[in-house]
């Protein structure tokens, strides 16, 4: 017959044993201690590691007057307290003793803690990696405007350099133009779609099957990839962006916007400081499926933007609308300076189009049917550049 020994039980009972007559040693020596100047010398000694000094390191309002009747009270009741403390303390030993006692175990834990920290560096890594190799935007570059395949653009409004197509009842002043809003959170950027499933031209490069007239549920092909490059880009200028790309538009497309009002809210309710805030489109269907608004930066053809925003002509309650366009011009005075061409004139509408949410809500059109999606990728970085230099 062969007795198998449980290594494991005789450890954990051992420690058991060690314990209990550490107690039982310290117990009968304070016991045995004669004379208060020794007791209250190693009391001192010892009450950095005791439970008095614990208190005292946690409670701070035990310090001083309270700290000599607590000190007192423990030296009195330090036998029964002992035991007290060794009644709760020993079931809790039984819980843990297998994590403490198993070397293997541990060598099994501290593996994984060693390949979760090698993981999270790598991603660290990563991370920064992809950062630094974000192609950002270059100033100084020739820009022009392309006329073929666009629409000659209409406005009836200027401020400086801007351009606005006021389709509103209200009287633009140069009051309500001047950019004079200021953010206090220039940190945080929310992207949304309400139109998430709008989509460009295929081509060789991005070609994609369409669900729709110029549209996908594919967002590797739809307004969303654009989202995500924008969302990049920004991110490499070290601002924190939320990029939602929750389908608003499918499977029905009515209602979109009421249900982008849902997770914009939803949103904010977590991070109600940000005021930037960031519905990216393309632009609907114009006179051609041909129309492609586009200008040339250096050697490169990106998607011309459009700012449109909202106000309360249309009877619903919107307090931000002058915030909101004073925003959009501050942001594109700035395009004109460096990317002349980049933005068509601003699009004052009725309509809200949620933007009563926050002070520099707005939408932004990229591209239009007839632009591919790479020029509307490319266009982000331009975009990023210049909310970089507003927006610091």
């Amino acid at each position: 017959m062969i007795t198998v020994v449980d290594i494991k039980a005789i450890k954990k009972y051992l420690v058991f044993a060690l314990i209990l007559v550490v107690i039982g040693v310290s117990t009968r020596y304070f016991n045995n201690l004669n004379g208060s100047s020794i007791q209250k010398d190693m009391l001192d000694k010892l009450g950095k590691y005791s439970f008095v000094g614990c208190i005292e390191e946690t409670l701070p309002d035990i310090e001083g007057k309270n700290a000599d009747k607590v000190r007192q009270i423990a030296v009195t009741n330090r036998a029964s307290t002992s035991r007290r403390i060794l009644s709760k303390q020993l079931p809790m030993l039984e819980v843990f003793s297998d994590e403490i006692i198993d070397e293997d175990d541990e060598e099994i834990n501290d593996s994984e803690k060693d390949e979760q920290l090698e993981n999270a560096m790598v991603a660290n890594e990563e991370n920064n990696e992809q950062q630094d190799n974000v192609n950002k935007a270059e100033t100084g570059v020739h820009t022009e405007e392309i006329k073929e395949n666009n629409i000659e653009s209409k406005f009836t409004n200027t401020y400086g350099s801007v351009k606005v197509k006021n389709q509103t009842k209200y009287e633009l002043t140069e009051e309500i133009l001047t950019p004079n809003f200021e953010l206090s959170n220039k940190n945080d950027i929310i992207i949304f779609h309400t139109h998430t499933c709008e989509s460009y031209t295929p081509d060789e490069k991005y070609n994609y099957t369409m669900t729709g007239s110029y549209r996908t549920t594919d967002l590797n092909y739809s307004v969303a990839k654009v989202g995500d490059e924008l969302e990049k880009q920004l991110t490499s200028y070290g601002y924190k962006v939320t990029h939602d790309k929750t389908y608003h538009d499918y499977p029905a497309y009515s209602g979109s916007y009421n249900r982008s009002f849902e997770t914009v809210r939803n949103i904010l309710n977590s991070q109600n400081s940000t005021q930037m805030v960031i519905d990216l489109h393309r632009d609907a269907i114009g006179s051609n499926n041909n129309y492609a608004p586009s200008v040339k930066i250096g050697e490169e053809t990106v998607a011309q933007l459009m700012f449109v925003i909202g106000t309360n002509g249309g009877g619903l309650e919107h307090p931000n609308w002058q915030q909101n366009l004073k925003f959009a011009v501050k942001v594109q005075e700035k395009a004109n300076e460096l990317y002349p061409g980049l933005f068509k004139p601003i699009v004052l509408r009725d309509s809200r189009y949620n933007q009563q949410l926050a002070s520099a809500a707005t939408i932004i059109e990229v591209g239009a049917t007839g632009n591919n999606l790479e020029q509307c990728l490319l266009s982000m970085k331009y975009l990023s550049k210049v909310i970089s230099e507003v927006v610091k």
